[in-house]
């Protein structure tokens, strides 16, 4: 496979609060929207960021405030890369917490979907974690191309 190009980058970091969802999902809405995607494909990328995001808060940094980092790239052909990470305590078995309806906080109001729902709206999805470490979410969207502002990149 060969590389691709880096048309646009952007890079956030910000504290691991709950109020910092939201800030994720507008910041990766305001600079996809560069591409003029469509709003089912906008909704879908919004929904995987805050997601991910949720995760690095809720499970990453339980009990303490961390740092959330992302990475968010245009690619050639209108790709969108997504990087989002943790330096908390990481994943045991990634394997296992990717299974639909896994929660590692089984006493909590969590429906173990997170996972699930990255992969089913993007294209690709890679998940990296080590114990104590911290954990890293890549995700990958081809947006349609769309007439318009920036179409055909």
């Amino acid at each position: 496979m060969s590389r691709q190009s880096v048309h646009n980058e952007l890079r956030s970091s910000f504290p691991s609060l709950s109020e910092n969802e939201s800030l994720a999902r507008l910041l990766v809405s305001g600079f996809v929207s560069q591409l003029n995607p469509a709003l089912d494909e906008l909704s879908d990328i919004k929904t995987a960021v805050s997601e991910a995001v949720t995760n690095c808060i809720v499970h990453g940094y339980r009990n303490c405030v961390g740092t959330v980092r992302m990475l968010v790239r245009i690619l050639d052909d209108n790709e969108i890369y997504i990087r989002i990470s943790d330096s908390g305590c990481g994943i045991e078995n990634v394997e296992k917490a990717m299974e639909p309806l896994f929660t590692s906080a089984p006493d909590e109001d969590r429906a173990g979907l997170g996972f699930t729902v990255m992969e089913s709206f993007m294209d690709k999805l890679s998940v990296k974690s080590k114990s104590g470490k911290g954990t890293t979410v890549t995700m990958r969207k081809k947006l349609e191309t769309r007439k318009g502002k920036n179409a055909n990149r």
